[in-house]
């Protein structure tokens, strides 16, 4: 099959990588532009096209896929594809691109769709405490994440895992499925399921406010958020005025409910510190960080943090 293999970030890298290890052959890799990343806003090729380029594959880079310009490109006969793989792309495909292939437009999404459409699965999972999720391919239509399903995997998520580990598991369990999803399409043996609308759920882009800790609600709650936001973009919490990201925490056994224990403290506040964790009040317990990062800061673990920091219990973190 000659294939169009649409992608950007580091999740789509080994899709692109099986692909191009297989029978079937890349003709070219969109991705999209050049954007500046990092303190220094330099500005970076996608990981996608620094796979491409390794392997001299034909990268095109539109502002827009829309344009006039780029679907009459794809039309012409040096690339004409029979299908056209999508993985994290970061634009939606016009009606024109996707009614081009012969096999039509199949894209590879990081849930059990009809769960979590949009932008952030593999965050919004963890952070709503789900214990699985896994990846679909699916038949390509104008709707976000609503074509058919073909081929899903299912996948645990561990108490532990936060977004790093499981990004990594899915994107190389996905590129398995698309290359069977590929193999079906051409034996003609791969069937289509509709998704089921009313089960649909969102999982939206993470927002700067979806990342503040909120200490007012429960223990596992804000230990899902930390882990789902870590380690990109980070749950956060302020001490001093200042961003102070949290990128491990756990709940410990519950402290004895005595007068002057944490139910007659504040959500927030410092209940005690020591070099094995900050002892934090929420609204049903307490949540010990581990590891944090200082604002301009790298990440470092309690000890290092409270030999040039003296937070004391009695302290509030939040604003």
């Amino acid at each position: 099959m000659k294939i169009i293999f649409m992608g950007t970030p580091e999740f789509a890298v080994p899709t692109l990588e099986g692909i191009i290890n297989s029978a079937h052959k890349i003709i070219a890799v969109v991705t999209q532009p050049d954007r500046p990343k990092g303190r220094g806003r330099e500005i970076l090729p996608s990981p996608v096209k620094v796979e491409a380029e390794a392997h001299k594959i034909v990268v095109l880079q539109p502002e827009k896929v829309r344009e006039p310009e780029f679907i009459k490109k794809l039309k012409e006969k040096e690339y004409n594809p029979d299908c056209i793989v999508v993985v994290a792309f970061g634009q939606i495909l016009p009606k024109e691109i996707l009614n081009l292939p012969r096999y039509g437009c199949i894209n590879l999404h990081a849930s059990l769709l009809p769960k979590y459409r949009g932008a952030a699965p593999i965050n919004w999972a963890i952070i709503n405490g789900e214990k699985k999720t896994g990846v679909t391919s699916m038949f390509m239509d104008e709707g976000m994440d609503t074509g058919d399903i073909l081929i899903q995997r299912e996948v645990e998520i561990g108490e532990n895992d936060n977004a790093g580990p499981l990004h990594d598991r899915l994107s190389k369990i996905g590129s398995d499925v698309i290359l069977e999803t590929l193999d079906g399409l051409e034996k003609g043996t791969i069937k289509r399921i509709k998704q089921d609308a009313s089960s649909a759920t969102y999982a939206p882009k993470i927002k700067k406010e979806d990342c503040l800790i909120d200490w007012s609600i429960g223990a596992k709650e804000i230990v899902n958020k930390i882990r789902g936001l870590t380690p990109v973009p980070g749950a956060y919490t302020y001490y001093n005025g200042k961003r102070l990201k949290i990128t491990d925490a756990v709940i410990p056994p519950r402290p004895p409910l005595e007068k002057g224990g944490w139910r007659d403290l504040k959500s927030g506040e410092v209940f005690e510190v020591n070099r094995n964790g900050i002892k934090v009040i929420c609204s049903n317990g307490l949540v010990v960080i581990k590891e944090l990062q200082p604002e301009g800061k790298r990440v470092m673990g309690v000890g290092e943090f409270i030999s040039g920091h003296a937070i004391r219990a009695g302290e509030i973190l939040g604003g």
